[in-house]
C-alpha cells in the first residue's frame, strides 16, 4: 500500500497499518526531500503534539470545521491515547500551563526521531522526490503516476496535507471527491499603520480580539510582533473566522480588550481604588495592570494622558480615557502573514465523502484520508497535530 505524504498524518497512518497488518508492504511517497517538516518546526521548534483535553466531547470543541465527525474518530484514539503511545516509545510529554503539551526535552527532533525510528523498525519504506502526478482507479488497484513512471499499489492513504489553492486538490477531484475551497486558517494580522508595532516582542496574558461587524471574539495570550499582533487570542480568531476574514478581503478592525475578559464596572471601581490609594505616584510609576511596562506607558501615551500626570488628578474625563481604551482599544488590520511551514488552512476533502469509522473515501473504495487534506482544522494548541495522530491511525487500521 501507498502512504501519499510523509507529514505527521502519513507517519502515523503508515506506523499503523504496519502494526495491524506486519506482513503488508507500506511505503511513503514525499514530493520533497524533507520528512516530517511541520513537526520540526512547530511550537517554535518545541512540537506541541498535543492538548490536554482528555475529554472527547470537550477536546471536539477545540475544530471550528469537522468537530463532529472528529469526536466521533476520537473514541477510536484521542489525545490520551496520543501520550500513552509516545511514552510508550520513551517520549515523555509534559503539560503546560494553558494545557498545551511538548516533549520534556523541548526538542522537536525528540518526535522526529521517535517517528523515524518506529518506521525504520517496522520496515516502512519511503521514498522522497516522488511527487504523485495523477492516481487513477484500476481493476488492481490504484495506479500512481509518479515521475518515474506508474506503480501500482492495492490500497493508498492519502495524507498529502492542505493546500493554499483549489487547483492541489485537482487529482482527487478528478476521481470524485469534492473539493471545499481552502482559505487560510490560522494567520496572525497585519498593521501596517499601527504605532503598536514598535512594541514587538512584548505579550499580554489574557486580552479579548473582537473583529468588527462580526460576531467572532475570542481570548487568551497576545503577542505584539513586528507586522502587527499573534499569540493565541488572534489565531484562535483566525481560524473560527477563516472563512469570514476571507470574504472581508483581510481588511477589517479589531477591538481589544487588554484585560481579557474585565467589564466596565469592574474596571471603574478597580480605577477608582488606585486613584485612593496611589493618588500621589506618576502615571508612568504605577502601572496597576499585569501588562508591560512599555505597552501601559504606550497606551496611556495614546489616549493623550501625561505620563507624568497624578492618579489623584486624573479625574472623570481622564478615568473614561483609559477605561475606553483599555476595554476596547481599535486598530485596523490590513492583510495577514502566514508561516509557510506552519500553514493551516481549511478546506479540503469534503468530509462528507469520507467514513470516519474507517478514514474510506466514499466515493473511491480502498482510498483513505489522514490529515488536514480534509476538510478538518483545530485553533492553535495542539489540535491540528492530534487530528493528524487520530486520522492516521484509523486509516493505517482500517486500510487492511
Amino acid at each position: 500500500m501507498a502512504i501519499i505524504g510523509g507529514g505527521a498524518a502519513g507517519f502515523f497512518a503508515a506506523l499503523s497499518a504496519k502494526k495491524h497488518f506486519p506482513k503488508s508492504e507500506v511505503t511513503i511517497l514525499e514530493k520533497s526531500t524533507k520528512l516530517l517538516a511541520k513537526v520540526k518546526v512547530s511550537g517554535g521548534g518545541r512540537c506541541n503534539v498535543t492538548h490536554a483535553c482528555f475529554q472527547n466531547s470537550e477536546l471536539a470543541k477545540f475544530y471550528p470545521r469537522g468537530s463532529k465527525q472528529i469526536r466521533k474518530a476520537f473514541d477510536q484514539f484521542n489525545s490520551e491515547d496520543t501520550v500513552n503511545w509516545f511514552e510508550a516509545r520513551r517520549v515523555a510529554l509534559k503539560t503546560e500551563s494553558d494545557n498545551r503539551m511538548f516533549p520534556t526535552t523541548d526538542d522537536s527532533q525528540t518526535i522526529v526521531d521517535c517517528l523515524m525510528s518506529e518506521a525504520r523498525k517496522l520496515n516502512v519504506h519511503i521514498s522522497l522526490s516522488s511527487p504523485v502526478i495523477k492516481i487513477k482507479s484500476s481493476s488492481s488497484g490504484f495506479e500512481l503516476t509518479l515521475k518515474n513512471g506508474i506503480e501500482v499499489f492495492d490500497k493508498v492513504i492519502v495524507a498529502s496535507g492542505g493546500s493554499p489553492k483549489e487547483e492541489g486538490f485537482l487529482w482527487l477531484k478528478e476521481l470524485g471527491h469534492d473539493i471545499i475551497p481552502p482559505v487560510p486558517s490560522l494567520f496572525t494580522f497585519n498593521m501596517p499603520k499601527e504605532s503598536i508595532k514598535s512594541l514587538m516582542g512584548l505579550s499580554v496574558t489574557n486580552a479579548s480580539v473582537r473583529v468588527q461587524s462580526t460576531k467572532l471574539i475570542q481570548s487568551g495570550p497576545l503577542l505584539i510582533t513586528h507586522w502587527g499582533m499573534s499569540g493565541p487570542a488572534v489565531l484562535k480568531t483566525s481560524a473560527w473566522g477563516a472563512r469570514v476574514l476571507n470574504d472581508m478581503g483581510y481588511q477589517f478592525n479589531i477591538h481589544v480588550n487588554w484585560l481579557g475578559q474585565v467589564k466596565e464596572q469592574e474596571l471603574r471601581d478597580i480605577l477608582q481604588d488606585v486613584m485612593n490609594s496611589f493618588g500621589k505616584r506618576m502615571l508612568r510609576n504605577h502601572n496597576p495592570f499585569e501588562m508591560p511596562q512599555r505597552l501601559w506607558e504606550h497606551l496611556v501615551h495614546k489616549v493623550d494622558l501625561p505620563l507624568e500626570k497624578l492618579w489623584s488628578e486624573l479625574g472623570k474625563k481622564g478615568v473614561n480615557k483609559l477605561l475606553n481604551l483599555l476595554l476596547n482599544d481599535q486598530y485596523t488590520v490590513s492583510g495577514k502573514t502566514t508561516f509557510k511551514e506552519e500553514f493551516v488552512t481549511c478546506g479540503g476533502v469534503s468530509l462528507a465523502n469520507v467514513d470516519f469509522k474507517t478514514m474510506e473515501s466514499r466515493v473511491c473504495p480502498g482510498l483513505y484520508f489522514a490529515g488536514e487534506v480534509l476538510d478538518i482544522d483545530g485553533v492553535t494548541g495542539g489540535f491540528n497535530f492530534q487530528a493528524a495522530w487520530t486520522t492516521g491511525f484509523i486509516a493505517g487500521k482500517s486500510v487492511g
